[in-house]
């Protein structure tokens, strides 16, 4: 007799929400979760904590750099209290767990606390208590990726990952970045705006790995504007750390002479890992691949009947709008319905200011695939940016030629994160770029910029 009709092993975005939605559709379930608190890495120490230092560091930069001087108000005297900021960033979060908590009480959902591995392809021990099911869903998440030779303590505060990023005591006055993806990138922007140095070492020879070329260029140059030292085509060799400081070792990409840099923080944010040793897979019968991910259906079944998996267990982008969404199609899928997730659809947001945002094909992706039309639209030529003096980046939006039908949108904006979930529903529903050119947007937006790089695309722009 099985304890359940499905378990969910992780409660992070992707797990929660899975359980949530199986309990919805009628199904006995639970969650297992070795954690404190619910939400797994993106609630606790992920996307929710990095976006409100993210968010306090903007406003703390404003009032104390005098960029609102222009406007007529005149600060003086701000200080920072890093104390205060943190403990706000503590109540967001546990606002935010105990919300889940609040959810799976409602839903019926029962958490079982501890970590899990497979007795058989039908039950799972959690500190010494076995639990059987008709389904599970694997929804472990991921782990920071070590850096061969760097050890990590975040308890010292020297040499961190991103979880260390978050809760660092002081702000450093100078921190190493090791990684220009978007990790880096975002916990950086937060020690730059609160007074530390920044050097970012990408191995690249670019920074944002994946993201369309211009995107890219453009970022780079925009992040060197706001104060970022970003070395490209850079190899980190090694880490010592002395004291209250760490002593790295660089040396080109390509090989040749090695140099120091003196650093009193490095972060270490070179990717991440799925969360699945541990697990007793082979006790299953699943063997994941090289990199740790498990090969699954389009149903998100595994190669063993009966046992899901989701999220940044599974190969595609390690984001947490995809394993809800996986999350919920799985669960409807065990349920007997039919699950639906568009991979192809999956919007990235670099919350950096200016944000960066994709959606789609980048430029280089479509033009292998084929011909195709790309129009282009300045934020500079944008009356409510222009207005509000927030006139960096552009947006970018790609088309097949003979169709029209747009494939790819990429944006540099202070609201981009917000400007993509347009052009995600418009491609979504497959409009070309004169659907787009012809919708109605309220004036004055900075929405209007995804209509005129829509009507670029036929080289017809309005205001450029």
């Amino acid at each position: 007799m099985a304890d359940y009709d499905l378990i969910v092993i992780g409660a992070g975005p992707g797990g929660y929400v899975a359980a949530i939605r199986a309990a919805q559709l009628g199904l006995k379930t639970a969650c297992v979760e070795s954690r404190d608190t619910l939400g797994g890495t993106c609630l606790n120490v992920g996307c929710i904590p990095s976006k409100a230092l993210l968010h306090a560091s903007e406003l703390y930069e404003e009032a104390h750099s005098g960029a609102l001087e222009k406007f007529g108000i005149n600060l003086k005297g701000a200080s920072l209290d890093l104390k205060a900021m943190m403990a706000e960033k503590e109540k967001a979060v546990g606002e935010l767990t105990g919300g889940i908590e609040f959810l799976f009480k409602k839903n019926k959902v029962d958490w079982i606390k501890g970590h899990a591995a497979f007795e058989s392809a039908s039950s799972i021990i959690v500190d010494g208590k076995s639990y059987a099911a008709k389904n599970f869903i694997i929804a472990a998440g991921s782990s920071v990726t070590p850096l061969p030779g760097v050890e990590i303590d975040n308890s010292k505060g020297v040499v961190v990952d991103s979880t260390g990023a978050l809760e660092l005591s002081k702000v450093p006055e100078h921190l190493v970045v090791i990684g220009g993806g978007v990790i880096g990138l975002e916990l950086g922007s937060v020690w730059r705006r609160l007074g530390a140095k920044v050097t970012v070492v990408e191995y690249l020879d670019q920074i944002l790995p994946g993201m369309d070329g211009e995107i890219r260029k453009e970022s780079a140059k925009i992040f060197k504007k706001q104060g970022f030292d970003i070395q490209t085509g850079t190899k980190v060799t090694g880490v010592a750390v002395k004291g209250k400081k760490a002593i790295l070792s660089v040396e080109p990409a390509a090989g040749g002479e090695v140099s120091t840099i003196e650093a009193d923080a490095v972060l270490v944010s070179i990717g991440r890992r799925p969360n699945t040793d541990g697990l007793a897979l082979d006790k299953a019968g699943i063997t994941p691949n090289n990199r740790g991910q498990i090969a699954i259906g389009h149903d998100f079944q595994t190669s063993v009947p009966g046992i899901y998996a989701i999220g940044d267990c599974v190969p595609g982008p390690m984001l947490a709008h995809k394993a809800e969404d996986e999350g919920i199609a799985a669960a409807e899928f065990i349920a007997g319905m039919t699950g639906i997730v568009n991979h192809d659809l999956i919007p990235g947001v670099v919350y950096t200011h200016p944000e960066i945002a994709s959606i789609g094909l980048t430029e280089e992706e479509a033009r292998e695939r084929g011909a195709i039309k790309v129009g282009k639209f300045p934020f500079a030529a944008n009356s409510r940016a222009k207005a509000n003096r927030d006139t960096d980046g552009f947006v970018k939006v790609i088309a097949e030629a003979d169709t029209d039908r747009v494939v790819g949108v990429h944006i540099i904006s202070s609201l981009a994160g917000t400007l993509i979930a347009q052009a995600t529903q418009a491609m979504e529903f497959g409009a070309c770029s004169e659907d787009i050119a012809y919708t109605c947007h309220a004036h004055p937006t900075h929405a209007e910029a995804l209509k005129e790089a829509a009507m670029a695309v036929q080289g017809k722009p309005i205001h450029m």
